[in-house]
């Protein structure tokens, strides 16, 4: 007949695997997302870099002669640069990425909320020192 605790430490070692299968599993996945999004920004990067070239060159042409195909062409290429902007800057801030900051900062402010309340408790309910029997007596001159 096995004994139950020679059981439980197998257990609880099975539990461990399951669990660091599970958080490597899920770190492997924020891997492969990050490198995805790192390599989305790359080529955004090299998108808006050859973009801004094109708008160098375009401004430049509209200088010497003007041509509403050139205008139109630097229209799109600016409402481009924008949305690429825009891609890159949401790529930085997410809420994935601002989420544990902001429960941290929930966390330690909420702390220091309770910490002050029970100083001001303890603070408003400590002893008041009493006035001394023999109240002193003003050492100027009396009239």
């Amino acid at each position: 007949m096995p004994r139950p605790d020679a059981d439980a430490p197998q257990s609880e070692e099975f539990v461990f695997e399951q669990e660091f299968e599970r958080d490597l599993a899920a770190v492997e996945r924020s891997l492969a997302a990050l490198k995805q999004r790192y390599a989305q920004v790359q080529q955004d990067q090299a998108t808006q870099a050859q973009l801004q070239e094109r708008q160098k060159a375009l401004k430049q042409q509209l200088q010497r002669q003007r041509s509403t195909e050139m205008k139109a062409e630097l229209q799109q290429i600016e409402m481009q640069l924008d949305e690429l902007e825009t891609s890159l800057e949401s790529h930085l801030f997410t809420w994935g990425s601002l989420k544990e900051s902001f429960w941290q900062i929930v966390r330690f402010s909420g702390l220091g909320l309770v910490i002050g309340w029970m100083l001001a408790f303890a603070v408003l309910q400590s002893p008041k020192p009493e006035p001394s029997a023999n109240p002193p007596t003003p050492s100027g001159p009396t009239p």
